[in-house]
């Protein structure tokens, strides 16, 4: 992305427009919880009555009037940077010790002040929210957050569904987009940095936006990308193995997750249960917690009870802790979007909505039927052709055993790999799991990045021809690459009552490979492959690159 497409992006989220302080007034309303910014004294005429407009981290993203903080880098340190940033309009700059030098050379002969804090990092967030007044009391957005291991997409779109079905205007930041009420903003990470954050969040204010929902990382956790944000509901969707790549293990990476549940970040939680870390996030959450449970555990808040399948979806009940029931259907495939629907219309019953409203607007607009783009998304229907985004091996498990037909002779065909510097200790699980949940099972490239392609899928293959051959299993396991091959054989292969899952990429239109983004849309090769031999495609899906 070019410097112009960068500063094009920043632009869009943020609010157009902000009222204008000086530094000292932004300063003063910093607070005290961090310790005091201190001015750099540098012979020049800058001080702190410049007047800013907003934050960024990032000096392409640098707009006239902008305070631009100089944060340290994995290679580079944004000190470095300090000339762009004030050539493109910055008004002042805060960095860190070891950005000091840098800044101060390149500030030399300039009216621009710079300040000192240590560590920097701390302070933007909170100076986002300040320059953006992105959460006043008044009149924000109701604001729920989600994390969890898989599900938070879904549950996202689930929440600003069933807001949209109460009658309210939404907004939302996630993976797949950035949307306040109609304006849409690309998104190119789960969750954007923090100054980015704030801006969205004023111009949802400023768009008169009733509800929001962010998908919340453990990524936007750790590299600290929703500091200053408060959540009115915060909700945890599971814990299974991922990222550990970031986080070294499962603690850490708990621990991450569990950093939302804290007074300063969320005013209560909703918590699924059913399994041993969310009880455990229950048990250490330090805020109002209410949990739910799609297996009906004893003790929950909220259970989940008489699902029944109908057609690829199901109908369930909710009960609440003082009997309350909701009878609602989930027209995505697969009981786990079951848990997200549960989840969802919790935490929105947590928000303040009644039951007796929610269970109207269900009735009403089927709010968790919303087609959320490469999650359990219905290309064709016979054979049935799905698209997910599957890439841990407790979401392939669960995705391949939601689509297993049960009572027929029906087989299951997954196309899937693994993703190239990241947790390696994933791929023969992932493999193993395709083995024993489907009949024909084959081995591609995911998005390899600076990784051989060869050793990624012999690692998949691995786990994948120990299991047959452990357990004697059945299936057929074979390597097709590139990608868009190895789908038109899934396809070449099944018959009109069988089930054809691509899993791994979901809603992602590039396969990155060595550093070159290579047009690669799942959605569009299935579609392609199932009008090439002769299958119909359901309407809506002759998706174009």
């Amino acid at each position: 992305m070019s410097t112009n497409e960068h500063s094009a992006v920043g632009a869009r989220m943020r609010p157009a427009f902000v009222l204008p302080r000086t530094m000292s007034q932004v300063l003063a309303a910093l607070g005290s919880d961090l310790p005091p910014v201190q001015q750099v004294d540098l012979g020049n005429d800058g001080g702190s009555q410049a007047a800013i407009t907003g934050v960024t981290i990032d000096s392409r993203q640098v707009r006239t009037g902008d305070l631009y903080i100089a944060v340290p880098g994995t290679g580079r340190h944004g000190a470095d940077f300090t000339g762009q940033a004030v050539t493109r309009g910055a008004a002042a700059v805060l960095t860190d010790e070891s950005g000091l030098k840098a800044a101060t050379t390149a500030l030399d002969g300039s009216d621009v002040p710079l300040f000192l804090a240590t560590p920097v990092r701390d302070y933007v967030g909170p100076l986002a929210a300040v320059v953006f007044n992105s959460q006043p009391a008044a009149d924000r957005p109701v604001l729920y957050g989600v994390t969890g291991t898989n599900g938070k997409t879904t549950t996202t779109y689930f929440l600003n569904a069933l807001e949209s079905a109460l009658g309210k205007s939404t907004g939302l930041i996630g993976t797949i987009e950035i949307r306040a009420g109609e304006t849409a903003i690309p998104s190119t990470l789960t969750t954007p940095e923090s100054p980015q954050v704030h801006g969205i969040l004023a111009l949802m204010r400023e768009h008169g936006i009733d509800a929001a929902a962010m998908e919340v990382s453990s990524h936007a956790i750790e590299y600290r990308r929703v500091d200053g944000v408060r959540f009115d509901v915060a909700g945890f969707t599971n814990l299974t193995q991922d990222h550990l790549d970031l986080h070294g293990s499962m603690e850490e990476y708990f621990a991450a997750k569990a950093a939302l549940f804290r007074p300063e970040r969320t005013s209560r939680a909703v918590l699924m249960v059913d399994d041993e870390w969310g009880r455990r996030m229950a048990d250490e959450a330090g805020v109002e917690t209410i949990t739910v449970s799609a297996s009906g555990l004893a003790g929950a808040h909220w259970r989940v009870s008489q699902v029944e399948r109908t057609g690829l979806g199901h109908t369930f009940t909710l009960t609440g802790p003082e009997h309350e029931q909701l009878r609602l259907r989930c027209g995505l495939p697969g009981t786990f979007n079951v848990a997200n629907a549960a989840l969802a219309a919790v935490m929105v019953l947590a928000s303040g909505i009644t039951a007796a409203d929610l269970q109207r607007a269900a009735d009403e607009h089927d709010p968790f039927t919303t087609q959320v783009p490469g999650r359990m998304q219905l290309i064709g229907e016979s054979p049935a052709a799905i698209v997910d985004f599957a890439h841990n091996p407790d979401a392939l498990a669960l995705t391949l055993d939601s689509v297993r037909v049960p009572g027929t002779d029906s087989r299951v065909l997954v196309v899937f790999g693994a993703t190239g510097q990241r947790d390696v200790s994933k791929r023969p699980i992932m493999g193993a799991t395709a083995a024993r949940r489907a009949d024909v099972v084959i081995v591609t490239d995911d998005d390899p990045h600076d990784e051989d392609e060869a050793g990624i899928r012999a690692s998949v293959l691995e786990g994948a021809r120990a299991a047959r051959e452990a357990e004697n299993l059945e299936c057929e396991i074979m390597e097709v690459f590139p990608r868009a091959k190895a789908i038109d054989r899934a396809v070449s292969l099944a018959r009109r009552g069988d089930v054809v899952l691509v899993a791994g990429r979901g809603h992602e239109v590039w396969q990155e490979v060595k550093g070159v983004n290579l047009p690669l849309d799942d959605r569009v090769e299935l579609a392609a492959a199932l009008t090439r031999h002769g299958f119909s495609v359901l309407s809506g899906n002759r998706i174009e690159s």
